[in-house]
């Protein structure tokens, strides 16, 4: 007979904290997400996850051995050091296929950012 008061109090006190936390849990993501924008970071990047995250920006220029600069000036330098590099590495060559896959990575990054740059341009 105890248990029907003890069911009654514990419902009393779980569903509240599940509705608070329904509602919580999606709005701090949202804040996350939006707090990531400010900083720079892309939103699909930001809610990547763990193990599938790819690397930043940062890291791109430094596997290619760029600098701003030198992106700023020559946007060809991306290709150029993707295949010096690319084939550098290449497995049947005695390469590393973990280094191909990094180079690859960082080619595919930067690219894609300088997509994103000149569609900005283009806009303004």
């Amino acid at each position: 007979m105890a248990v029907g008061p003890f069911a009654r109090l514990l419902a009393q006190i779980v569903v509240p904290v599940v509705a608070v936390l329904a509602r919580a849990l999606p709005a701090a993501y949202a804040q996350a997400l939006q707090n990531a924008r400010k900083a720079g970071v892309d939103a699909a990047e930001a809610s990547a996850p763990v193990f599938g995250k790819r690397i930043s920006r940062s890291e791109a220029l430094q596997v290619l051995n760029l600098t701003e600069e030198e992106l700023a000036a020559n946007p060809e330098a991306v290709q150029k050091q993707f295949e010096r590099y690319f084939a550098a590495n290449d497995v049947s060559k005695g390469g590393s296929f973990y280094l191909q896959s990094k180079i690859y990575r960082a080619h595919e990054l930067l690219m894609e950012f300088q997509k994103e740059k000149r569609q900005e341009e283009q806009e303004s």
